[in-house]
């Protein structure tokens, strides 16, 4: 199913395969999440491959999210810090945050089986940016309204990072090696990143900017993605 539906702010409201909500760019020609299960795919690729990977080896988590966009990475994180205990520092940086009239529209709350997964999505997108929030006993979330060229992250200091930038056809200056220099920067030796891109150059980038790389089996409608492992 790939339906859409104009929702104003420059976006369009897709139902994806596994009923929740995409965003589509008219501009970019591009979509937030996949089309064939946003949710599903979020769930693979950032917290199947990613934070459960990580969580075997880690105390206390520290996440850098490139791309907040809808919120999705981060309410499935908050979720599962909740049922699984891990401990979370959550850094997301996002230069254009969605207008609240956007986010209110997104179905995600309605499609995971939580009851307090309504307000935990608000109070996500509600916390003030630029600032550490405490959302519950395990989890904080620090919001920073930056690009990712403007970031300088602190040295040594995240396990884990979600890179769900816009594709490199779409976005190449978020891809280069410049740019996956300064996030393995901001990571401790060992940490791991995941993305959904599989591309030459986003793997010769990883490369040339000290990571290991594996390819696993990707989501429905996607053969593979990427962990890279901080070397």
């Amino acid at each position: 199913m790939n339906e859409k539906s104009t929702y104003g702010q420059g976006v369009e409201f897709v139902i994806t395969g596994d009923g929740s909500h995409t965003l589509y760019v008219p501009g970019l020609e591009e979509n937030y999440h996949s089309v064939f299960g946003a949710i599903a795919e979020s769930r693979h690729i950032f917290i199947e491959a990613g934070l459960k990977y990580v969580s075997r080896s880690s105390g206390k988590i520290n996440i850098l999210e490139v791309g907040f966009g809808t919120g999705l990475n981060a309410l499935l994180t908050l979720l599962e810090a909740e049922k699984s205990g891990y401990n979370i520092d959550y850094t997301t940086i996002e230069p254009y945050p969605l207008t609240e009239s956007v986010v209110s529209g997104l179905n995600y709350p309605d499609m995971l089986n939580n009851h307090d997964c309504q307000t935990l999505f608000y109070q996500l997108h509600s916390s003030s940016w630029n600032t550490k929030t405490i959302l519950g006993k395990t989890f904080s979330i620090t919001k920073m309204q930056i690009a990712l060229q403007d970031f300088s992250p602190q040295s040594k200091t995240f396990d884990l990072v979600y890179f769900d930038a816009f594709g490199p056809d779409v976005q190449p200056e978020m891809w280069t090696q410049e740019m996956f220099d300064k996030i393995a920067s901001g990571m401790k030796q060992g940490g791991v990143l995941v993305t959904y891109s599989t591309k030459g150059i986003v793997k010769r980038n990883l490369k040339q900017a000290g990571f290991s790389i594996e390819k696993l089996p990707g989501p429905k409608g996607k053969r593979e993605i990427l962990r890279a492992t901080r070397i």
